[in-house]
């Protein structure tokens, strides 16, 4: 059965993990779920445990903390917290700069250097199927703070996981490029158009959710 690959990103990091955990309880595996949000300014040091004090295999705190590098922490999130959110940790992404993150994303990101290799969280996304435009638009709402999440999901479950990310908040993606651009934001030049096609556009149409078919990361 084919897959889709959704995407939505928040203004708020508690609208994006209150979305993950809903698409969590409609079945959808941890391991088709990434979650990958702005940590500038360290705002979510009260979500996670230092490092150290659950024996993380490598710390780069110090690293994510400047968004010098591509390193990744295992953390804990307090606050019983469950399922996908429990492994959120601190990464530090080449032209993002520190994040919070956790998923399937992650592994593209930090994998022997791909990260930077590929261009950092817009090559990750390009990875998976996204359009380059779309990919550097995202990319760039990290980087002004946002919270992006990723869904891998079948065509049973797709509209329902689409609902979910809507409903809680996520932006127009559109829109608020154009708001980037007339402040003077540049984002990198596609190759080539993309497909039309390539994207999935939902009948009723939604502008705040974006699916496309899934590309093996």
């Amino acid at each position: 059965m084919a897959q889709q690959t959704i995407t939505a990103l928040y203004d708020d990091y508690d609208d994006a993990s209150a979305a993950v955990a809903k698409i969590e309880a409609l079945g959808v595996p941890h391991s088709d779920i990434s979650i990958v949000g702005s940590n500038e300014g360290d705002r979510h040091a009260g979500r996670i445990i230092a490092p150290n004090a659950v024996g993380d295999r490598t710390d780069t705190t110090d690293s994510a903390a400047t968004g010098a590098g591509t390193g990744a922490t295992v953390g804990t999130v307090l606050g019983g917290a469950a399922g996908l959110l429990t492994g959120l940790g601190l990464l530090a992404i080449p032209g993002v700069g520190p994040v919070v993150a956790a998923g399937w994303l992650v592994a593209t990101l930090t994998g022997a250097g791909i990260g930077a290799a590929a261009g950092g969280l817009a090559g990750g996304l390009t990875g998976a199927g996204l359009s380059e435009t779309d990919a550097h638009t995202y990319s760039e709402g990290v980087r002004r703070g946002g919270t992006l999440v990723t869904v891998r999901a079948d065509e049973t479950r797709a509209v329902s996981v689409m609902d979910i990310l809507e409903e809680h908040g996520s932006i127009d993606l559109d829109e608020r490029a154009e708001g980037w651009r007339a402040e003077g934001w540049t984002a990198p030049q596609a190759a080539a158009a993309p497909n039309p096609s390539a994207i999935v556009t939902p009948s009723d149409g939604r502008t705040r959710v974006r699916s496309y078919p899934s590309t093996p990361v």
